[in-house]
């Protein structure tokens, strides 16, 4: 469905749908997207919820979010909640939050485990920095 087409009443909006997602670990995990959201949200209000790639062996897909672009997508793993960004490498990270995908040359990651803290002051920096990218690379090509 695309983001600015209205969900049909028996359809769930993509943000019912994250809530869904949210829900379905039933532990630390669902709490941690719960609160990675609220930080993104927070960070870009203007933030639109997606949710992408439903398969056979992710049948709820995957939360995204995006502005002018993909800024984020988080992905519920067996010991962690990952949040990755596709131009992550074209970021800036003074604080080093980045601990996954570091060998890529475009995406970087971060993998949040049980009874780690969100930096939320440091992760709102990098959500800025990503719409900033996506929102220079839409306003050169206009």
């Amino acid at each position: 469905m695309p983001a600015n087409t209205p969900p049909s009443p028996q359809e769930k909006s993509p943000s019912e749908q994250i809530d869904d997602i949210i829900k379905e670990p039933g532990d630390w995990r669902g709490e941690k997207l719960s609160r990675l959201r609220a930080v993104i949200r927070h960070a870009d209000p203007a933030v639109v919820e997606e949710v992408k790639w439903k398969k056979p062996s992710k049948p709820s897909g995957v939360p995204v979010w995006s502005h002018d672009g993909i800024v984020c997508l988080a992905d519920t793993l067996k010991s962690a909640v990952r949040l990755t960004f596709p131009k992550g490498a074209q970021m800036q990270d003074p604080n080093h939050l980045f601990n996954k995908r570091l060998d890529s040359k475009t995406v970087r990651a971060i993998d949040f485990y049980e009874g780690d803290t969100i930096d939320e002051a440091t992760l709102k920096a990098l959500i800025s920095d990503a719409v900033r990218l996506n929102t220079q690379k839409s306003a050169s090509s206009k």
